[in-house]
């Protein structure tokens, strides 16, 4: 097992969770928080809580991640969202088959604690897509916004979509380059209060998201 894990959170607005995710990440990971234009003093505060904060003027989720990448130095990233719907005391679940050699990349299938944590529109939207890469030969049933890999590995695809495409690009990249792409429960809970959703927050953003993956099924092969 890599002595150090590093771990991306793509950040904007994220100043009520950002403690709590960073107070629950295991020993030996390392918090690199990715701001991405906040307002409300979520920089400081991770500063505060010992992450190293890189800040990305670009908009877009695909642009905060890729910045968290090229600052991580460790041989394992994670990603994780900084709201506090994952728990991040599972991420050693997904890390062990990439850091074991059985699996080249993990990624998490959302699980709802309770009813009503994932919006019928985000969920809809999440199973179209997802059948529409299992068509491509991506064995996933959800986009779930926790995974993990080699950094040199990803950044070596060449995923260019710097918006909600991000995700899809990666794994349809990865697929054609034949990774081992595995699938784990992980438990999804409701954002920490004083946060919100950029996708399934709002149709509207699971809208526009829904456009940036219809992009990214159009121009990837």
């Amino acid at each position: 097992m890599p002595t150090r894990i590093d771990v991306v959170l793509p950040c904007l607005d994220e100043a009520a969770a950002l403690p709590g995710v960073l107070a629950g990440l295991p020993p030996g990971y390392r918090a690199i928080v990715v701001d991405n234009g906040s307002r409300d003093g979520s920089p400081e505060v991770a500063a505060r809580h010992g992450a190293l904060v890189v800040r990305e003027p670009r908009r877009g989720y695909g642009a905060a991640v890729h910045a968290g990448l090229e600052a991580a130095d460790a041989e394992l990233v994670a990603v994780l969202d900084a709201d506090g719907s994952f728990d991040p005391t599972e991420l050693p679940v997904l890390v062990a088959p990439v850091a074991g050699g059985t699996a080249d990349l993990t990624v998490g299938r959302r699980r709802p604690v309770r009813a009503g944590v994932w919006p019928w529109h985000a969920r809809a939207g999440t199973a179209l897509v997802a059948a529409l890469l299992r068509r491509r030969g991506v064995p996933l049933r959800d986009l779930s916004p926790i995974r993990v890999a080699r950094r040199d590995a990803l950044l070596a695809l060449g995923v260019a979509d710097r918006a909600f495409g991000y995700p899809l690009e990666l794994l349809i990249r990865a697929a054609a380059a034949g990774w081992r792409i595995r699938e784990f429960d992980v438990r999804y809970a409701p954002r920490a209060a004083g946060t919100r959703s950029k996708v399934s927050g709002s149709v509207r953003g699971t809208l526009r998201a829904t456009r940036d993956f219809a992009g990214v099924l159009r121009s990837v092969r």
